[in-house]
């Protein structure tokens, strides 16, 4: 295939390529796959085209993730599509309206008064839901779930952000076990779409810690919608209240709990590029 142009963000060292496309126009799974490949590759988390809006959005964002495979909403990855979609005029008023597979979202957004570039975002992510329908989940109840690998036993909660969560409360999650057991977790039978898995503990007054094993990508520094539903999560249970500072590897973040969930924190602009993802690996699956 031809050159790209691509540009790569992070959101508190969650990653991604920004890809704008005509309707129709998204990258395919090997494409992503290759380009999202650390070693052989760019490197990135996931692969985001912003796409036309339509029906009064003013963008649509279409996400794949590091294996190639469709992700519904990307709370970090929406932040980083709001930073192209500035550059690419598509911003009104301070807000972008944008289309996801997960459903409409808002996000406010912080310029630079000098560069007028996209410094931080909040999004809007709407509610959680703890409708194992909705999630899903396959089990009665999503709540107090229990797990046990290798001597560890787990327990928390289900949840949905427009993609399904498992949140466990852990003792430290920067002791958990989080590259051997988050793979297992991931593909629990009882998540038919599988699942994203957060570590969490409290780690003061409205605050979390957490580490998350992310559905089709691995281990990240940081992801928006487990943020969203971790502290949602903590808040069911009375450990925070309705603002909470997410502590992750890559930063902070900030959530607002109340009708909807809000999503607040920094992006970061690393460079663009134009490449011929062909070449890349020199791989025949991309080539074909």
């Amino acid at each position: 295939m031809s050159s790209v142009h691509l540009a790569k963000l992070h959101a508190t060292g969650n990653d991604f390529l920004v890809h704008v496309a005509a309707p129709g126009a998204e990258l395919d799974p090997a494409v992503v796959r290759a380009l999202c490949d650390r070693w052989r590759g760019i490197g990135a988390d996931g692969v985001l085209t912003l796409g036309p809006g339509r029906d009064g959005a003013d963008a649509t964002m279409t996400l794949r993730n590091a294996d190639g495979g469709p992700a519904e909403m990307s709370g970090n990855g929406a932040r980083c599509l709001a930073w192209v979609a500035v550059r690419e005029g598509l911003a009104r008023d301070g807000r972008l309206v944008v289309d996801t597979g997960g459903g409409r979202r808002e996000i406010d957004l912080e310029l630079d008064p000098a560069s007028g570039d996209l410094v931080a975002a909040t999004v809007d992510m709407g509610p959680v839901t703890f409708d194992p329908a909705r999630i899903p989940f396959d089990g009665a109840s999503p709540f107090d779930i229990e797990a046990e690998f290798h001597g560890v036993a787990y327990r928390g909660d289900a949840a949905g952000m427009g993609n399904p969560h498992l949140v466990l409360f852990v003792d430290d999650p920067g002791g958990a076990r989080v590259t051997q057991h988050g793979p297992r977790l991931e593909h629990d039978p009882r998540f038919p779409q599988r699942t994203n898995v957060e570590f969490v503990a409290v780690s003061g007054p409205d605050t979390i810690t957490m580490r998350v094993w992310e559905r089709g990508v691995g281990e990240t520094l940081s992801c928006g919608t487990g943020a969203c539903a971790a502290a949602a999560v903590a808040q069911r249970r009375g450990l925070v209240g309705d603002h909470v500072v997410v502590r992750v590897p890559g930063g902070e973040l900030t959530v607002d709990l109340g009708d909807t969930i809000r999503l607040g924190g920094p992006v970061v602009h690393v460079f663009d590029v134009d490449i011929d993802p062909a070449v890349l690996a020199g791989s025949e699956e991309v080539r074909a």
